[in-house]
């Protein structure tokens, strides 16, 4: 009756993992894969110039994009999203490691996590209330005498790159926080009884380990930033553009929807390569 009973709860166990599996596939059709094939599809049809799509098929939208202007934009949102990565990588390995070992764990991890809680835009307008024309900075260095002219700390690729990198932080924290944190401190102890310096533990023993930790954070950040729209259009310039404000334009000023479905694409496209890249590196390490 006892092993009766376990392969009735067994199956039973296993039945209520299929439900939950079939609602979560449910879920992803409808929530990802019907929008990703809407825009796929949406992308070859005509545009109607009156706003809308012909139910036609064309790649116009394509050639609408494949210009010196639009090529500048993808370059542009590639490379700022890559450098806010870096940067970000940069910063968060020392914090990272600094927090696993303080003694106020915790509490700066909260504030590493107060951010997810508050709104993105209010943090952008408290930029632009720090590095505006008028803002805190240029007050203090015209009240001060140091400039005779407001500086322009924003509308241009470096306010971008600066709210990229201050907004994505926490995304890259989290996961070399969690990669740092299962290595044994003893590790890094041993290395300097061998007669490692601080700089190779560093190199050679702290990093090899947090591989997997750094790619992760480079996604986490590198993907969201290939799509921000809010950044670029509140603290840019007019050569501070990027993809999303672009496929923005296309449907709201040109009104060209075909266009936009073709930049979404393009986007999705980096999108999949990026996480593509990331999971086989990942398999790749663990193979190792």
């Amino acid at each position: 009756m006892t092993l009766k009973r376990k392969r009735s709860e067994v199956l039973s166990a296993g039945s209520g993992y299929e439900k939950y599996g079939s609602v979560y596939l449910m879920w992803l059709v409808i929530f990802f894969v019907i929008p990703v094939l809407v825009i796929l599809a949406y992308s070859f049809l005509t545009r109607d110039y009156q706003g809308g799509i012909i139910l036609k098929f064309s790649i116009q939208g394509y050639k609408d994009i494949f210009n010196l202007n639009y090529l500048t934009v993808f370059i542009r949102t590639v490379v700022i999203s890559f450098i806010s990565a870096a940067i970000c990588i940069l910063i968060a390995i020392p914090v990272s490691y600094y927090i696993v070992y303080s003694k106020f764990k915790n509490f700066l991890l909260l504030l590493v996590i107060i951010p997810f809680w508050t709104n993105s835009l209010i943090r952008i307008y408290a930029w632009i209330f720090i590095l505006g024309n008028n803002g805190l900075i240029n007050q203090l260095l015209l009240n001060a005498g140091i400039v005779s002219s407001y500086v322009k700390f924003i509308y241009n690729n470096a306010a971008v790159l600066l709210i990229l990198v201050y907004t994505y932080l926490p995304f890259a924290i989290l996961p070399l926080f969690s990669s740092i944190e299962r290595l044994e401190k003893q590790l890094f102890e041993a290395a300097m009884d061998l007669g490692c310096t601080k700089r190779q533990v560093f190199f050679k023993v702290l990093l090899p380990n947090i591989k997997q930790g750094i790619v992760s954070a480079f996604v986490f950040v590198f993907i969201p930033a290939l799509g921000t729209y809010a950044v670029p259009e509140l603290v840019g310039g007019k050569n501070s553009r990027l993809i999303g404000n672009e496929i923005a334009r296309q449907l709201t000023i040109a009104r060209n929807w075909p266009a936009a479905a073709a930049i979404s694409s393009i986007l999705l496209i980096l999108t999949v390569i990026a996480v593509i890249v990331f999971i086989y590196g990942g398999e790749k390490r663990e193979a190792r």
